[in-house]
């Protein structure tokens, strides 16, 4: 049996939900320049955790934390995979409604900040930017691997540098999905990350506590995850009966 096939059997990929964090001032974290460190890996054989984001305009923020709404009808899904015991990250990034070119001092324009709800805070990991630029959707998708690196730096370090995904895993609600544009420097969308099911498990941040399942052996959010949590489960009950058709 072929790895990506048991990847497929082992994993749960959820299809869509966003988020977007406001960027840190540019007064605080000087621009770094197009340095880099992660590498693009192939996707592992198993995850230790997931999130996804719902990324809307009137969640985002200034460096100030001051509400700064993105583009009027913009959203954003933000779902990434993490095998924190690799450093992988892998991600599925959908824009839609966004126009225009993308802007940050980064280098690109599409993170996840260390921030929670109402706060502003550095950028932790950048991604390759969903494209193509245009008005219609666009879309990013792969895996990295650390040591990140954003290309912003604070007090002369990169904000990348020394973040490892068990920091992401131990308070995903501290973090934020997001991207900007030239017309919408603070960002175009935001949203904070929520922690779904891998495999039926609930994992990651120390939770151990297993998620129900149907007896067709798929995967039963706690009603705790609520509106986003529901959607998610609808990707995945998409993705599996895709994946046993293949």
């Amino acid at each position: 049996m072929s790895q990506k096939t048991m990847s497929n059997k082992k994993m749960i990929r959820p299809l869509t939900l966003t988020s977007s964090a406001a960027l840190a001032a540019v007064s605080v974290f000087a621009f770094a320049g197009p340095a880099s460190a992660e590498t693009t890996v192939d996707e592992p054989s198993s995850f230790t955790s997931a999130f996804t984001v719902m990324a809307t305009p009137e969640q985002v923020l200034n460096a100030d934390a001051v509400a700064t709404p993105g583009e009027a009808g913009a959203a954003g899904t933000f779902n990434f995979r993490v095998n924190s015991d690799l450093d992988i990250i892998c991600y599925d990034i959908s824009l839609t409604g966004v126009t225009g070119d993308y802007a940050s001092p980064a280098k690109t324009a599409t993170h996840i900040h260390q921030a929670a709800v109402g706060k502003a805070g550095p950028p932790r990991i950048a991604f390759p930017n969903p494209a193509p630029v245009g008005d219609g959707p666009r879309t990013s998708s792969g895996c990295l691997q650390g040591p990140f690196t954003t290309g912003i730096l604070a007090n002369g370090v990169d904000t990348g540098d020394g973040f490892t995904l068990k920091a992401l895993e131990a308070d995903p609600a501290a973090f934020a999905g997001d991207s900007h544009t030239a017309s919408f420097t603070a960002g175009v969308v935001r949203g904070q990350l929520s922690q779904v099911p891998v495999g039926g498990l609930q994992t990651g941040g120390g939770a151990t506590a297993a998620a129900a399942e149907t007896s067709t052996g798929v995967s039963v959010l706690p009603i705790a995850f609520g509106a986003a949590a529901l959607v998610a489960a609808a990707g995945v009950v998409l993705y599996r009966r895709r994946a046993a058709q293949s």
